[in-house]
């Protein structure tokens, strides 16, 4: 596989020179410390895909060798290859990660395989690359609260943002549509919330229901698992949780939780369509305590500085009725619902603050009074993540004009179940996560970008993928890469190296969306979607 193919860029590339290194069944691997999980990796992928042992051997003798080099920078890497063997050093543990993605690359496709081919013969050109992100954190979101996927997919979809050198997965877990993560002390909220009786299919104005009862939730022991799966890959999980709105799974669970002095909140269930839901939590005391040992347990199992409290779409309508929202408006000296919403983050952000995390949210949580030392996750656009990183606040760009993947991929009828604007694969390719005009010292505050996939009208494994790939290629090499400026990247040369990249995808199993649109299977014929026309408003 040639240099020009890598996906991301590399900061740099010496070579192809002449001369080869071949991997066989003598080629040894040797590890220093502080790379035993990249080791591990590559004999779990290299070895599998082309039947080599990779045994371990003292250092100096060739074959394939791993150490850390602090010098280099975090994340770094530095992937050398002669005749006589590949060794990879990194700035520190993740950096040799990533080089071992660059190897498995430069080894082409059938070293994405899950076993050899036979007569297949695993050959690098000779080469020095070295590489060094351009954000610390290339986030990939998941929404499995809509639709839930099985932990096995969710293992899946690690070793493949690891395979783009995406290092953070936001873990939607929580929504008015079902509620996936046990907490011990709160059983109903799985028992409950994690069924729905049946499901709107297709957009939410569709007439069309699936009767079939959807759900599903992660045991804690499930969620250990994926979070150990992550850090193995060096990707950061950051659990959400999302209050005070997109509740409804949590009040139908436990009705006390709803704001009950305006809605019968014993007779809502878990939701079964789609949109902004009206049923909210309540501001009381008995709230802040619930949600105060739910996230006891989920600090427990999310070892990420960064916890996600959502914070976004709340309505304000059951507050204004509720004498109880009223009251602690005047109890407070607030001045209004906005302000109450603020007072129930900043709640949280102290109370996470004080446990050494740090709150994240939607950039709702900007409204009322942004939350001291909350970080904002921008999806409205770049307003709110301009406004906050001016503010001194850290940012992580995500806004839906660019990077909300469930958004479709063209204009044509084919399209399964078409949502928002259309956003190719050079839209993508073409975003830039820093908005011209920012201060340097604001910018310093953008910790990186993100893309989102919710799952409102993506019904499993197969469409996930379909609304992902190819766009997650494009926007890991917008995350990782120092691209120029957006109109001046040349997406010509980026498409020509996704020609080797969708056979890397293809031996990896991915239900990506073909150049030339979707095949039968994939789409969704008479489901109706939301379309938005025209380009997507810059804000």
């Amino acid at each position: 596989m040639a240099d020009k193919d890598l996906i991301p860029a590399p900061s740099k590339v010496e070579g192809p020179h002449s001369g080869d290194f071949l991997l066989g069944g003598r080629t040894t691997l040797t590890a220093a410390p502080g790379t035993e999980s990249t080791e591990r990796w590559l004999r779990a992928t290299l070895g599998a895909a082309f039947g080599l042992p990779l045994p371990p051997a003292p250092e100096g003798t060739g074959g394939l060798s791993l150490r850390v080099d602090g010098t280099l920078g975090p994340e770094a890497y530095r992937l050398t290859v002669t005749t006589d063997g590949a060794e990879i050093v990194g700035g520190d543990p993740a950096g040799v990660f990533w080089g071992a993605q660059t190897l498995r690359q430069l080894l082409g496709p059938d070293a994405f395989r899950k076993a050899p081919r036979p007569g297949t013969v695993a050959a690098v050109a000779a080469q020095v690359v070295t590489d060094a992100p351009r954000f610390h954190w290339r986030g990939f979101m998941l929404d499995v609260s809509r639709h839930f996927l099985p932990k096995d997919d969710v293992l899946r979809q690690l070793d493949l943002i690891a395979a783009h050198k995406l290092n953070v997965f936001h873990f939607h877990l929580t929504d008015d549509q079902g509620w996936r993560v046990e907490i011990k002390r709160h059983p109903r909220l799985t028992e409950v919330g994690a069924w729905r009786a049946r499901t709107k299919w297709g957009h939410r104005a569709s007439p069309l229901w699936n009767e079939t009862p959807h759900g599903g939730f992660y045991t804690q022991d499930d969620i250990r698992e994926i979070v150990a799966y992550a850090a193995e890959r060096h990707i950061t999980v950051v659990p959400e949780i999302d209050i005070p709105g997109h509740s409804q799974a949590a009040i139908a669970a436990y009705p006390e939780l709803g704001n009950t002095d305006v809605v019968d909140t014993s007779a809502l269930t878990v939701w079964d369509t789609w949109g902004v839901n009206p049923n909210v939590l309540a501001p009381t005391d008995a709230t802040l305590r619930f949600y105060e040992g739910v996230f006891e347990e989920i600090l427990d199992l999310f070892p990420s500085a960064f916890v996600h409290i959502g914070g976004d779409e709340c309505p304000k309508d059951q507050w204004k009725e509720s004498p109880t929202a009223q009251a602690r408006i005047k109890e407070l000296g607030l001045a209004d619902e906005h302000e109450l919403q603020s007072w129930f983050i900043r709640h949280f952000d102290r109370w996470l603050a004080d446990r050494g995390r740090r709150l994240i949210g939607w950039d709702e949580i900007l409204e009322g009074g942004l939350a001291p030392g909350a970080a904002v996750s921008s999806w409205r656009g770049y307003a709110g993540g301009v406004t906050a990183a001016e503010a001194g606040h850290d940012v992580v760009m995500c806004p839906e004009q660019y990077v909300y993947l469930d958004h479709r991929q063209a204009a044509g009828e084919d399209e399964p179940m078409p949502i928002g604007f259309v956003r190719t694969l050079e839209d993508v390719y073409r975003f830039e996560p820093v908005p011209p005009g920012l201060s340097p010292e604001a910018a310093a505050h953008v910790l990186g970008t993100q893309a989102n996939v919710w799952t409102e009208v993506v019904e499993n494994r197969s469409r996930v993928d379909y609304q992902t790939f190819p766009r997650l290629a494009a926007f890991a090499e917008v995350a990782w890469s120092a691209l120029p400026a957006p109109d001046e990247r040349d997406f010509a040369a980026f498409e020509r190296r996704m020609t080797a990249h969708y056979r890397r995808l293809d031996a990896l199993g991915v239900d990506y969306r073909p150049p030339a649109g979707p095949h039968p299977w994939q789409q969704r014929p008479g489901v109706l979607g939301r379309p938005i026309e025209g380009a997507p408003p810059n804000v």
